[in-house]
């Protein structure tokens, strides 16, 4: 059987799309490969992000934003844009959902915490439609 691969979308690539793909990886533990990425990609991820990935113990420190490619959308086989908008090239048989999400972009690790925890409740749901037990 083929390892399903998911894309995670969103315009920076600085936090929506690090913490799903970050705890997609961590939950799906190499049951589906994961990327994120996006379309005009950020400096760095946001620091708030990675504070409040590291309460769970997912360090992200050492990630970085990445450019959305038409590669990365054609490997992909469920692509998700984190509610930005996102313009993104759309292949036949691919699954694609939109989660409308806060950006976390410039908010405390208090008020990123919400936008986390909604992220994982989805990430697990999506998990367990993804990997048949």
């Amino acid at each position: 059987m083929n390892t399903p691969e998911v894309l995670f979308v969103c315009v920076h690539n600085a936090g929506r799309s690090q913490m799903a793909a970050a705890l997609l990886d961590h939950h799906a533990a190499g049951r589906v490969a994961v990327r994120s990425a996006g379309s005009a990609p950020a400096n760095e991820v946001d620091p708030a992000v990675v504070a409040v990935m590291a309460e769970l113990g997912i360090d992200v420190s050492r990630e970085f934003p990445k450019r959305l490619t038409t590669d990365a959308v054609e490997a992909a086989d469920v692509v998700i844009t984190m509610g930005c908008g996102d313009a993104c090239p759309v292949f036949p048989g691919k699954r694609y959902l939109d989660w409308q999400l806060d950006d976390p972009a410039g908010r405390s690790a208090a008020d990123v915490r919400p936008i986390r925890d909604e992220i994982d409740r989805r990430v697990r749901a999506l998990l367990a439609e993804l990997v048949v037990a």
